[in-house]
C-alpha cells in the first residue's frame, strides 16, 4: 500500500474512533483523544472534565474500552489512558458540546452563545469566537451567526499554536444545528514583549 493511503486510511481510523469515543463519554464532559504509536503497542488518551466516569470503578472499563477498540477498529495491543480537562471553560470541544446540548433543549442560541462568551472570558481566554450554523430559531432557511469577544487569530502560526478549535452538532426538529468554537487561550510572546518594551519607554 502507498504510504498515502495509509496516512489517509490510518487517519479515517483515528476519525472514527474520535467520533466513537465523543458518543460514549459525552456524559463525563468529552473534549478529545488523542492517539500515539508505541513499540509497546497505540497509547489512546482520552480527554474528559469527569474522568472517573470514563474510568468506572477500580478502573475496570478501562480495560473494556481497550477491548472494544482494538475490536471495532483494529489497533494492536491499545493502552487506553485517561487525563482530566483542568478548565473546562478554557476547551473549545467541552464549550462547543455544551452549547449543542443547551440548543437541543431548547434554549435560545443567542442567549447560550452569549452566556459561554462571558465564561470563557472570565476563565482568563484572550478571546473567543462562536459559529453557528443551521435552522435557527425556527428559521425556514438556514442561519449561519458569528459571535465573539477579545482577539482570535484565524490564520497563521498564532492561529496554529496558540487556539483551541472544538466542534459539535446539535440536532433539533428543524434540522442540525453545527457549532464551532475557537478559543484563544494566552497572548503571543512576542506580542507581550512588544508591548513591556513600549511600556519601558513612556
Amino acid at each position: 500500500m502507498a504510504i498515502e493511503r495509509l496516512f489517509v486510511k490510518e487517519g479515517i481510523k483515528e476519525s472514527e474512533v474520535e467520533e466513537y469515543l465523543r458518543n460514549k463519554f459525552e456524559r463525563a464532559g468529552y473534549s478529545h483523544t488523542l492517539i500515539e504509536r508505541t513499540p509497546l503497542g497505540t497509547r489512546i488518551i482520552i480527554f474528559a472534565q469527569k474522568p472517573g466516569l470514563v474510568i468506572g470503578r477500580s478502573g475496570r472499563r478501562i480495560n473494556d474500552i481497550a477491548e472494544e477498540i482494538k475490536a471495532k477498529f483494529g489497533f494492536e495491543n491499545p493502552l487506553v489512558d485517561v487525563k482530566e480537562v483542568d478548565n473546562p471553560f478554557m476547551d473549545a470541544n467541552i464549550i462547543a458540546n455544551r452549547i449543542a446540548r443547551a440548543i437541543e433543549k431548547g434554549i435560545n442560541f443567542k442567549k447560550v452563545a452569549n452566556y459561554y462568551l462571558e465564561k470563557v472570558t472570565e476563565a482568563g481566554a484572550i478571546g473567543i469566537s462562536i459559529h453557528v450554523g443551521g435552522k435557527l430559531a425556527g428559521s425556514e432557511r438556514s442561519r449561519f451567526q458569528k459571535f465573539k469577544r477579545g482577539f482570535v487569530a484565524f490564520s497563521g502560526e498564532y492561529a496554529d499554536r496558540l487556539v483551541d478549535k472544538g466542534n459539535a452538532r446539535g440536532k433539533i426538529k428543524p434540522g442540525v444545528v453545527g457549532i464551532k468554537v475557537f478559543i484563544m487561550r494566552e497572548m503571543p510572546k512576542e506580542v507581550e514583549l512588544k508591548e513591556d518594551a513600549e511600556e519601558a519607554k513612556k
